[in-house]
């Protein structure tokens, strides 16, 4: 990961930036925004942006959305006034980080914006064939094209094959294509020359130009718009892009990787993908099960969450009881590994004594209610690792999503909602999870499986409609 700093931080630059090597980041700093803007616009890049508050953030902000420059940007400041850290967030900073720098939070927001996973938690079969076939065709050149559902861990396994590449060594750049406005994802992928459009007040290199010598992956390619397609796939073919208003060809040399929730055979069928841009795509296909049919992964990714949070959080570590583990494996986890993280982080965060029980179980769709039970079994399956030299991770991205869960409710369950409206339910459960949480905003969204940012736009919400709506804890007040 690529961690740009702009601007002194008050004395706390040296601190921060340890920090962040230490969890393996590359770190670049720069004293004002004008430097740091041409980092951005001409390399080497950034994965995320830490600006002194001092400093004219949304100024910056501002210039990047002109240019469209997409890079997330936190704000961090000594600042004790909440003011400082909400005029921040208004701007479209990401998150506010009080100083000195707590290496826990740091850490949280390095692993949220660069997930660098490039290992594997697994123990059932079916997976350890899927890595197999990702080892033999890691060396070679080839595209591939990575295919499964929402939350079986795309990129994980995207990072997996460039960490076992020829180009291991080199850059891996991502570019969530789901994620950009199609009137922003030409610019992100190709660059832009000074003057292509109003904002462009200088050059941009984009991710093609970013990634030459290693890997590009386009994640959810399925969700480009079929007319960027065509500059797409010539840029697959001459292995040369052309920068949106510029004359010169420019030549990359990248290996390219894609990712797709969808099926796109019938995409390609139903007219909103290129045949020929599939086929160049899918030299080889790697196909992720979805978690259901690989059971054998529960316990390990299970235990795996577990202690990731319990560190995260600063908690101790605590053993998952084989009732909690048995109720794990009775799910059908429509959110895949995913969904099984978030069941995790809440869990830690709900338990209590020296182990995770059922009643810290929280299924999505199940309310705060504890799980019912269900038969225990007698041993747990070994956990194996396929990975390269580094701290074992899962499969599966970071960023937070619950989908819903297609367990039953009983009537028990859901009685007691009957004649309420979806709203009405919503902000129940969103207060009633942040009175839990002591008003902790940045745990409340974890354990309700969204966005701090919908959060915060929740409970502005709520309180502009004269409900009660618990204030920030200490922890909390500035983050929050």
């Amino acid at each position: 990961m690529r961690l740009l700093i702009v601007g002194t931080l008050e004395g706390h630059i040296s601190a921060a930036g340890q920090i962040a090597l230490q969890r393996g980041a590359k770190v670049s700093h720069v004293d004002h925004i004008e430097a740091g803007l041409k980092i951005l616009r001409e390399g080497p890049g950034a994965d995320l942006t830490m600006v002194d508050v001092r400093e004219p953030v949304a100024k910056m902000l501002k210039q990047m959305k002109q240019e469209r420059i997409n890079c997330p940007v936190v704000a961090c400041g000594v600042q004790t006034d909440p003011d400082t850290a909400v005029a921040a967030i208004r701007a479209g900073a990401k998150e506010y980080i009080p100083l000195p720098p707590n290496p826990e939070m740091i850490a949280a927001i390095l692993a949220a914006v660069a997930e660098e996973q490039t290992s594997v938690v697994f123990h059932d079969p079916i997976m350890a064939g899927v890595l197999k076939l990702a080892d033999q065709i890691a060396p070679s050149d080839a595209s591939v094209l990575i295919t499964g559902e929402s939350g079986t861990g795309k990129e994980v396994l995207a990072r997996y094959v460039h960490s076992k590449s020829r180009r291991a060594n080199d850059k891996f750049v991502s570019v969530n294509c789901a994620a950009i406005p199609d009137n922003l994802l030409e610019s992100e992928l190709f660059g832009h020359e000074k003057g292509a459009f109003t904002g462009a007040v200088a050059k941009r290199i984009g991710k093609f130009e970013e990634a030459n010598g290693g890997t590009l992956l386009l994640d959810e390619i399925s969700e480009m718009d079929i007319r960027l397609q065509a500059k797409l796939l010539r840029a697959i073919q001459e292995r040369e892009i052309d920068r949106v208003g510029g004359s010169t060809p420019v030549k990359v040399d990248i290996r390219l990787l894609a990712t797709s929730n969808r099926d796109l055979e019938r995409h390609v069928q139903n007219g909103h993908f290129r045949e020929d841009l599939y086929f160049r795509l899918n030299v080889f296909n790697l196909q992720l099960p979805a978690l259901r049919d690989r059971p054998g992964d529960i316990r390990a990714l299970a235990g795996h969450f577990a202690k990731k949070y319990a560190e995260a959080n600063g908690m101790d570590d605590r053993q998952l009881t084989e009732a909690a583990l048995a109720r794990l494996e009775t799910h059908t986890w429509r959110g895949n590994v995913r969904e099984l993280e978030n069941t995790l982080h809440r869990a830690v965060l709900l338990a209590h004594g020296d182990t995770i029980d059922l009643d810290a179980i929280m299924l999505t769709g199940e309310g705060m209610a504890p799980a019912s039970p269900t038969p225990s079994f007698s041993s747990a399956p070994r956990t194996e690792s396929a990975a390269p030299p580094a701290s074992p991770t899962p499969m599966a991205p970071t960023a937070p999503e619950a989908p819903a869960s297609s367990a039953p409710a009983t009537a028990g369950e859901t009685g007691a909602l009957v004649g309420r409206t979806v709203a009405d339910v919503e902000r129940h459960l969103i207060i009633d999870t942040l009175s839990h949480c002591l008003g902790n905003r940045t745990h409340a969204a974890n354990i309700l499986g969204i966005s701090i940012r919908t959060l915060r736009n929740k409970v502005k919400q709520y309180t502009d409609e004269g409900f009660n709506v618990p204030s920030p804890g200490e922890s909390d007040r500035v983050a929050g």
